[in-house]
C-alpha cells in the first residue's frame, strides 16, 4: 500500500477533529487452536444485528392492511405491462423510474403480482443498506460504532416507511450506501478497480433515480473538505464525470417530463422543522465525534437536501423520499455519538442507555404502528374504492378531477366496473401513458351533460386546483348543470355524487 494511502483519513481528522490522538489499538492475536479471534464475531454481529432488525421491521405489517397508495399503484401497473409497452411509456412519462419498473417486471414474472412481491424488494434493499451503514461505521470508527449506526438507521422513520413501499427509494438508498463504502475504500487504498466499482454502483443508483447524483456530489465535498491529495480529487472527478456522462441521456429526456414534478411546492412548516431538526442533530453529532465519521457522514447527511432546497428559486424539487439515503449520514453520526458516550462509562453511559431505550421504544411502537397504517400514506386506494361503491350505481358516470387521480383505479378494484369514465379517450395501456388520455374539453362537457348521475373523485378540500382547460370545464359543468347530492371524505380523497336537478 502506498505511503500516503490514508491521506483522506489523516486530512479529514485534522480538518474536523483537533483533539489529541492516540495510537489505534493493535488487533488481538488469534485464539489458540485455530479458533477465530474474539473480535471477528463482534465485527460480524455489528452488521448482522442491524440487518436482522431492518428485516424484522420491514416484514412487520408489510401488507399495510391490504392497502396501496397511488404511487404504488403506478408501480403495480407498470410492472404488469410488457417491456415494449413500458418503454413506450418512458418516452413521455416517468423515465426517472424506468429501470426500477423494469426490475419490478422481472420480480412479478418470477413471484407473481401482489402486495408482498411489490414491497419485498424494498425490504431486502433497505436491509442491504443497513448492512452498508454498519460496515461504514465499522470501517470509520470500529464495530461498536457500526452496530450503533446500523441500529439507528433501521429505526429511522423514513427507513421504516420506504422499506415497505413499492417504489425505487429503498433500492436507491442501498446503492448509495454501498457506493459510499467503495468510495471510502477507494480513497484509503487508491486502487483503480475500487474507483471503477464506485462509479458503476453510483451510476446504478442514479439510473434508479437521478437525484442519487447528489450523493456523488456529497462525496466530492468530503474529498475537498479533507484537502486530499490532487490524485484523489482527480480520481473522484473522473468517476463523477463518467457517471454524469452516462446519466446525461436519460436526464435530458426527464428534463422534458417536468409535469411529473409540477405538483411539488415549497416545504410546509412541519417538513421545514424536520429538516432543521435533522440538520441540527447531524451538526451536533459531527462536532462531538469529529474524525473520519464526520468527514464522510456529514456531507452525505446535508448536501443532498441542501442542493434540492437551493434549487427552490428556480423550481421546487425537495421531497424527502428523493433523498432518503441521506438518513445513512445521520445514522452514522448519531451512532458514533451514542457509542462515544457509551464508552465514557459512568453517568454518560446511563444517559446514553436511557436516551437510546426511549427513542427506540418510541420509533418502534407509536411511530412504527402509524407507519404501518393506511393513514401514513397520502391516500388509500381501498378506502376510495369503497366510497365509490357506496355512492354509485351501475351506469353512473365517473369523473376524475384532476385527471391524474385516475391512478386510483390502477389496482384493478372491481368497484369501478359498470361505471362510465366520461372524460376518457384511451385507457393507460392503450395510450401508453400513466393515467390515460382525455377527450377535448368540449367533448367532456357534452358527455357530462348526457349523464344523469356522476360520481366525481377529487382531492381533499384545500388542495390547489388544476387550471388546465379540461379541468376548468369539468368544474364549471358540475357547477351549472348538476347539484351535489352527497360527499364521502376518505383519507386523501373526496368522492362526491352529483346528479341532474331533482335526480339526487
Amino acid at each position: 500500500m502506498p505511503a500516503d494511502s490514508h491521506a483522506l483519513t489523516e486530512e479529514a481528522v485534522m480538518a474536523v477533529d483537533h483533539r489529541p490522538r492516540t495510537p489505534a489499538p493493535r488487533p488481538a492475536p488469534p485464539a489458540r487452536g485455530g479458533a477465530p479471534a474474539p473480535a471477528r464475531p463482534r465485527r460480524a454481529a455489528a452488521v448482522l444485528i442491524p440487518v436482522a432488525l431492518t428485516l424484522a421491521l420491514g416484514l412487520w405489517g408489510l401488507r399495510r392492511q391490504g392497502t396501496l397508495w397511488r404511487d404504488e399503484a403506478v408501480t403495480y401497473d407498470m410492472a404488469r405491462r410488457d417491456p415494449a409497452g413500458l418503454l413506450r411509456v418512458l418516452d413521455d412519462y416517468d423515465i426517472v423510474h424506468g429501470l426500477y419498473y423494469l426490475l419490478m417486471q422481472g420480480v412479478f414474472a418470477v413471484c407473481g403480482d401482489g402486495l408482498v412481491p411489490l414491497r419485498l424488494p424494498s425490504v431486502l434493499a433497505m436491509a442491504a443498506a443497513a448492512a452498508g451503514v454498519a460496515v461504514l461505521g465499522r470501517m470509520l470508527a470500529g464495530p461498536g460504532t457500526g452496530l450503533a449506526a446500523g441500529a439507528v438507521f433501521a429505526l429511522l422513520p423514513d427507513v421504516q416507511r420506504y422499506a415497505q413501499e413499492g417504489r425505487s427509494y429503498a433500492l436507491v438508498c442501498a446503492a448509495v450506501v454501498w457506493a459510499t463504502v467503495l468510495f471510502v475504500r477507494a480513497v484509503d487504498e487508491r486502487r483503480t478497480g475500487l474507483w471503477a466499482g464506485y462509479a458503476a454502483l453510483s451510476l446504478a443508483a442514479c439510473l434508479l433515480h437521478e437525484f442519487a447524483f447528489l450523493a456523488v456530489l456529497a462525496h466530492g465535498v468530503t474529498v475537498l473538505a479533507a484537502r486530499a491529495p490532487a490524485g484523489q480529487l482527480r480520481a473522484w472527478g473522473a468517476a463523477a464525470g463518467g457517471v454524469a456522462a452516462c446519466l446525461a441521456p436519460p436526464a435530458a429526456i426527464s428534463a422534458g417530463q417536468t409535469e411529473q414534478v409540477a405538483w411539488i411546492g415549497p416545504p410546509d412548516v412541519r417538513t421545514s422543522l424536520g429538516i432543521v431538526a435533522l440538520a441540527a442533530v447531524a451538526l451536533a453529532c459531527a462536532a462531538a465525534v469529529g474524525g473520519r465519521v464526520a468527514a464522510v457522514a456529514l456531507p452525505l447527511a446535508l448536501v443532498p437536501t441542501a442542493a434540492l432546497l437551493l434549487a427552490s428559486p428556480v423550481t421546487f424539487l425537495f421531497v424527502d423520499r428523493y433523498v432518503v439515503y441521506s438518513g445513512a449520514g445521520v445514522a452514522l453520526l448519531t451512532g458514533a455519538a451514542l457509542h462515544a458516550g457509551w464508552r465514557r462509562g459512568g453517568p454518560p453511559r446511563v444517559a446514553v442507555a436511557a436516551v437510546a431505550a426511549v427513542s427506540a421504544a418510541a420509533l418502534a411502537v407509536p411511530v412504527g404502528q402509524h407507519l404501518r397504517s393506511p393513514e401514513s400514506r397520502p391516500d388509500d386506494l381501498a378506502a376510495v374504492a369503497a366510497a365509490v361503491q357506496a355512492r354509485s350505481a351501475p351506469g353512473d358516470g365517473l369523473l376524475f378531477s384532476p385527471a391524474r387521480r385516475r391512478a386510483w383505479t390502477l389496482s384493478g378494484d372491481p368497484a369501478y366496473r359498470g361505471l362510465t369514465d366520461l372524460a376518457l379517450r384511451a385507457d393507460p395501456r392503450a395510450s401508453h401513458t400513466l393515467y390515460g388520455t382525455e377527450l377535448p374539453p368540449a367533448a367532456i362537457r357534452a358527455r357530462m351533460l348526457g349523464a344523469r348521475r356522476i360520481v366525481v373523485l377529487h382531492d381533499p378540500a384545500g388542495q390547489p386546483l388544476d387550471g388546465s382547460p379540461a379541468e376548468r370545464v369539468k368544474r364549471a359543468t358540475l357547477r351549472t348543470g348538476f347539484e351535489r347530492c352527497a360527499t364521502t371524505r376518505v383519507h386523501g380523497a373526496r368522492v362526491t355524487l352529483y346528479a341532474r336537478p331533482g335526480a339526487c
